[in-house]
């Protein structure tokens, strides 16, 4: 494995620091290697597969519109771009929706439709955003600009103007940044990259009147947090608010590359033709894995299961903590979790996947545990099994 991995090395620009595993195929929650080891996966593809492996309606559908079509270009319609549509606009609570490759895109376009939206609301001079330290939002450019860890913005600086970063579940700090200028604020119900934060209910309800007090539009970034993720379809749907742009990707094509951003109409019809696009985004491949991941959802109580397993797997990681030297915390909410260490965790990470355990992390001293939503108690059991086993207790 090490001669083939030196192979493909020579051809990829290294902007990712793999870990020395080929991967050949995906079993139920397992992940195989070329050697056929297989390997419990808590990664779930970054927080994406949220089917799992084995899924065969979700297969079926693919293949099925692969011998249909898989691409038709945006200047025409197609049966599986219509019916995405309307049930994204429906499980978000929105009225409108652009589709396109990745949660960055989301992201990107979300900030192109809050910027039209003060244009066309008498709000011309409107210039500023407010984002969140340790944020995350993508790594294109616009989007990079309102991620809040330095580390990624410093090599390619200077970034988007006008951006300012208030601290995560700190109002007051939000507060202070709002001008006359302040077009949009972006955050996340539940931080991912920066550590697995979930929102205090006082933050961001007080980010949703700060808003509304201002005609200034508020971004929820559901890249990572939505699609079932927390033990509800969308993470803000904790706190009882909503937010004018919702984007969200990852878990809407569970593995097919697909992106969003949904608004109501008054927001999503300041946008007109010229305004945005992409060649790829709304193609019917991934229009139909949306359109299945949705029904599957529903038939399968995906939600309601991934509060359930993921409440046991938050009281299982708690214990943990109670029994470790080394783990400091743990939080999160559904089947989005995080262990904080008092060390870096990369070496713990390295030595659960030789085990067979397929972890990742936020930040340099947390455990991040985003797997299939599928995944069932017995899995968490075996996780935990494996995880202790890693740190000695």
């Amino acid at each position: 494995m090490k001669e083939r991995i030196d192979e493909i090395n020579e051809h990829l620009i290294y902007s990712y620091k793999r870990y020395p595993v080929i991967f050949d195929h995906g079993e139920d929650v397992y992940l195989v290697d070329v050697n056929g080891k297989k390997y419990l996966d808590f990664g779930g593809g970054i927080a994406v597969c949220s089917l799992g492996y084995s899924n065969d309606v979700y297969k079926n559908a693919l293949k099925e519109q692969i011998d249909k079509g898989i691409h038709f270009s945006n200047y025409f319609y197609s049966e599986p771009l219509a019916e995405a549509a309307k049930k994204i606009a429906f499980i978000s609570g929105t009225d409108k929706v652009f589709f396109c490759n990745s949660g960055s895109e989301a992201n990107e376009g979300a900030l192109k439709l809050a910027r039209k939206y003060a244009i066309l609301h008498g709000h011309e001079d409107r210039h500023e955003i407010i984002s969140m330290n340790k944020a995350f939002h993508g790594r294109s450019m616009g989007a990079l600009s309102v991620t809040g860890t330095k580390k990624y913005r410093e090599p390619y600086e200077p970034m988007l103007p006008g951006v300012s970063f208030a601290e995560y579940n700190d109002l007051d700090s939000v507060k202070a940044l709002v001008t006359e200028n302040t077009y949009a604020i972006i955050v996340e119900a539940l931080q991912g990259e920066g550590g697995i934060y979930p929102a205090d209910p006082e933050f961001i309800q007080g980010i949703r009147k700060i808003c509304d007090e201002n005609d200034i539009m508020m971004i929820c970034d559901e890249v990572q947090c939505g699609m079932g993720r927390t033990g509800r379809m969308f993470a803000f749907e904790h706190y009882g608010i909503k937010p004018d742009i919702v984007t969200m990707a990852k878990g809407i094509g569970a593995g097919i590359s697909v992106g969003a951003f949904a608004a109501r109409s008054e927001v999503a019809d300041c946008m007109v033709p010229g305004d945005h696009g992409t060649t790829f985004g709304g193609n019917p491949l991934a229009m139909k894995a949306v359109c299945t991941v949705i029904d599957e959802f529903e038939r399968l109580e995906l939600v309601k299961h991934a509060d359930e397993v993921g409440r046991y797997m938050g009281e299982q990681l708690a214990a943990l903590v109670e029994s470790s030297d080394i783990c400091v915390s743990a939080r999160g909410l559904g089947l989005m979790r995080g262990l904080e260490m008092s060390v870096p965790v990369a070496d713990y990470i390295s030595r659960a996947l030789e085990k067979g355990l397929v972890l990742m992390a936020a930040g340099a001293n947390v455990i991040r545990f985003v797997p299939p939503l599928v995944i069932e108690k017995s899995h968490v059991d075996d996780m935990i099994g494996i995880l202790s086993d890693v740190i000695n207790i």
